[in-house]
Order: structure tokens, then sequence, then C-alpha cells
């Protein structure tokens, strides 16, 4: 029965997050059918798996969990990164900007960018992202519009608007600044850890990170998306965790 309902939830939840077009919705879906397929198998079915097999199974799964709980203690190292006092430059890592408007991630981010800024006047801000599909401008376009409505003076904001992802980010960015300047990333709290590790890999010598919060409904997706992303990137060697 417990199967069943841990499905349900994964079912619902997948529905939930299609209806506002998050992007990997589909492990929800995926999750949520394993489940349900595990717990009828468990109600109805008429034979069980040899001994060595289900301990095989239990030990692989067990593995994959504490793989899977050890890389989120790390995403979650960096959730209440609140950066430092004096930096040189922020840095606002791109998101999806819906036609000319941020998106509320976007929005988030920026906020807290706004935020430290405003207690900071010395410091210079970054904001990076390119144009990518529906966008009908840059993000980094869209966020210096943003941050100008906020009250931040344009002669702050340095824009960069050729990456579309957070490595061409941080990458082009280290094209308009010194690496070695005091440097705080600007993002969602779930990105943190990614994004200074792949700072650490291109040559960021002083960098913190300053965490924008994310919508608490889709928190767990975020983890769970995040755990994903960062073995993708380990996989490419844009990170070493």
């Amino acid at each position: 029965m417990g199967w069943m309902v841990l499905g349900g939830i994964c079912l619902l939840y997948f529905l939930l997050l299609l209806g506002v077009g998050m992007d990997f919705s589909v492990i929800w879906l995926l999750a949520g059918a394993g489940s349900v397929m595990v717990g009828l198998f468990r109600h109805f079915g008429k034979w069980k798996l040899p001994k060595t097999v289900s301990v095989a199974a239990g030990g692989c799964l067990l593995l994959l969990l504490l793989v899977f709980a050890g890389i989120e203690g790390l995403i979650m190292t960096g959730m209440f990164a609140k950066g430092e006092s004096g930096l040189d430059y922020l840095v606002v890592l791109g998101a999806q900007v819906r036609g000319t408007v941020p998106s509320r991630a976007l929005k988030k981010r920026l906020d807290t960018a706004a935020e430290y800024l405003g207690k900071n006047p010395e410091t210079k801000v970054v904001v990076s992202g390119g144009k990518g599909a529906g966008e009908e401008i840059t993000e980094a376009e869209a966020m210096e519009n943003y941050l100008l409505e906020l009250g931040i003076e344009k002669d702050r904001i340095i824009m960069e608007d050729r990456s579309t992802t957070t490595s061409e980010n941080l990458r082009y960015t280290g094209e308009l600044i010194d690496r070695e300047k005091k440097i705080g990333l600007v993002t969602n709290n779930f990105h943190i850890y990614r994004a200074l590790k792949m700072a650490e890999k291109q040559g960021y010598t002083h960098t913190v990170g300053v965490a924008a919060p994310s919508d608490p409904l889709y928190q767990i997706h975020y983890l769970v998306r995040e755990f994903f992303a960062l073995i993708k990137a380990a996989g490419k060697g844009d990170i070493t965790l």
C-alpha cells in the first residue's frame, strides 16, 4: 500500500510540474510509474525473487541512496550562502526570460542582487545570459532592465550576453572582469554549489555564493534535478566533486 501511495504522490507532483512547464518533470512520472508497478507486484505477485537476487537488488538500491544522499548533502552546503560584504563584483547567472520579462526564478536572483548592491555601493554587477528559445531579448538585457527599475545605476551594470549555460556564464564573464577579484555568484540556492565548483574549475580564485531563494513548492524538484545536473557536469569535466 505504501508503494501505491508514494506512486500516486509522485504522479500528482508530475502533473503539477507539467502544468507550469517545468523542465525534467518526467523524472516524477518515471518514479510514480515505477512505484505503482512495485506496489502492484507486491500485492498481486504470485512468486518471489530468489534470495540472492533480492539481496543484490537491495544492496544496489542502498548504494544508490547513499550516493544520492551524499551529493544532496553537497548541494545543501551552498543553499544558505550569504556572501561577504565589500565584494568587487556580483555575477548574476542567467535563467529563463519569458518574452522580455524575467522568470520568477530569475527575479529572485535579481532581487537578491539588488539588495546586496544597495548595501555595498562600490560593488559592480555582471548580468550574464544570452538569448534562448522563447526569449525576445537576451537574458542580460532583461536583467539590466529589471535592475534599472529597482534603482541600480547603469554604470554599475556590466552585460555579458553570449552565454547559454552556467559554464558559459562563467567563461564569458571571465573575459570581462578579473577572475582574481572578490566575486559573488548570485543564483538560486540549489544551484550555488555547482556554480562555485565551476568557477573554481575555471580559475576564479575568490568566489562566494550569494543564495537567492527558490519557490518552496518546487524545491524538492530543484534538488532532485540538481543531483543529475551535478553528475552530468562532473562527467563533462566542468566540475570536480
